[in-house]
């Protein structure tokens, strides 16, 4: 009988990703704020959110906590992936819209520009004639 025996698979060595233009979306409700980095296609890199920081009820949609949620969401994407600048998105009305933006540039990243996507009310459709009594 004779035996074939093949050579072992080899692993492929993973190359680490750099991203060093990002983008960074602020969310900042009246109850929350979230704060997510993506590369420039949109792909998560890290996100953070005042909640996930450790902040509960009222505390949870102060400038202070959306600060934190930032400098730990920039952190983890500065450190793992090498980001250096980014593009601001921000959405909503809370508190937290200045204060993750003031937390970037205190994080040592670029913000290049900033947008606000925060969409206009506009009242709605018309609506239905009353019934007749």
């Amino acid at each position: 009988m004779a035996t074939t025996t093949t050579a072992p698979a080899v692993k492929k060595k993973k190359s680490k990703r750099t991203v060093t233009k990002g983008i960074l979306c602020v969310k900042a409700t009246y109850n929350n704020t979230i704060v997510t980095v993506t590369d420039e296609n949109g792909n998560v890199l890290s996100a953070a959110s005042a909640g996930s920081c450790g902040f509960r009820g009222a505390r949870k949609n102060t400038a202070y906590a959306a600060q934190v949620a930032a400098e730990k969401a920039l952190s983890a994407a500065s450190q793992t992936f090498g980001l250096r600048s980014v593009v601001a998105k921000v959405n909503g009305v809370g508190q937290g819209r200045d204060a993750s933006l003031r937390a970037t540039m205190g994080a040592g990243v670029d913000i290049v520009s900033i947008t606000d996507t925060t969409s206009i009310r506009f009242g709605g459709c018309r609506p239905r004639k009353a019934p007749r009594k």
